[in-house]
């Protein structure tokens, strides 16, 4: 199928960063005629570029362990998963993304009655478990050591059965051109089923993540009911979301 070549051809740029239109051809048994209508498609993705002979791809956001992404803006975190849990309600069902800003919304819902969270991550599982008034239900897959959390296309399977109120997600950066993105295609998804089945999407992402891309993307921008963040987007971000009936949440 050719939307399935052209995931393909866009992976094997990322891989290889930069490549010819010959490379492409001949690994993808492709005429060039063929080729130049699918890079139609995938130059309209802002972080592949065309070169003379061939494209390259900017570089992204690799994806880094838990525990050294859990470090990085730790107070911020903090505030964005207080702010969140102050929306969630008594009877909430509610999705919780895997990552390290989504996981200290755990320690803010203590006292909430009959909360309901789904999730796919170890660290806030555990964390979960002290509270009775917090339903735990696990998504199945293969664990994941990076990200702590457990993968594959079970996990989205049975995530489509629930009816979710509340959708907590986390990202590695977003923009308006490439949306809301992740580093981990074992994740997306999830994410996306996530997105799908949750009647409010809330995304808590601090300031080093505005105008950021990754490998994945999981939603579109328009689709965020709700950005929770430390600081002022910029302008262009914050008209896009207004405009598309969202709101920002800021925590200071």
């Amino acid at each position: 199928m050719r939307s399935k070549r052209i995931e393909e051809i866009k992976a094997y740029i990322y891989d290889n960063k930069t490549v010819t239109l010959d490379q492409i051809c001949e690994r993808f048994k492709v005429s060039k005629s063929t080729l130049r209508r699918d890079l139609d498609e995938i130059l309209m993705e802002s972080d592949i570029k065309k070169i003379y002979g061939g494209v390259t791809a900017i570089p992204k956001r690799e994806l880094t362990s838990f525990e050294e992404r859990n470090i990085s803006n730790s107070a911020a975190k903090e505030q964005i998963a207080a702010a969140a849990a102050e929306l969630v309600e008594d009877g909430d069902i509610a999705f919780i993304d895997s990552g390290t800003t989504t996981l200290h919304i755990v320690d803010y819902i203590r006292d909430k009655k009959k909360i309901t969270i789904l999730t796919n991550n170890v660290e806030i599982i555990l964390r979960a478990i002290p509270y009775d008034n917090i339903n735990i239900i696990s998504l199945s897959g293969t664990l994941n050591r990076k990200t702590l959390s457990f993968t594959g296309t079970s996990s989205a399977q049975v995530l489509q059965n629930y009816n979710i109120s509340k959708a907590f997600m986390a990202t590695t950066g977003f923009s308006i051109a490439n949306g809301v993105t992740n580093s981990s295609p074992s994740e997306s998804d999830i994410k996306r089923m996530a997105v799908k089945r949750s009647q409010q999407v809330y995304l808590l992402a601090d300031s080093s993540k505005f105008g950021a891309v990754s490998l994945i993307t999981y939603c579109d921008l328009s689709q965020v009911n709700v950005l929770i963040t430390e600081a002022e987007p910029p302008k262009e971000i914050r008209s896009f979301i207004t405009g598309s009936g969202g709101r920002i949440l800021l925590t200071k």
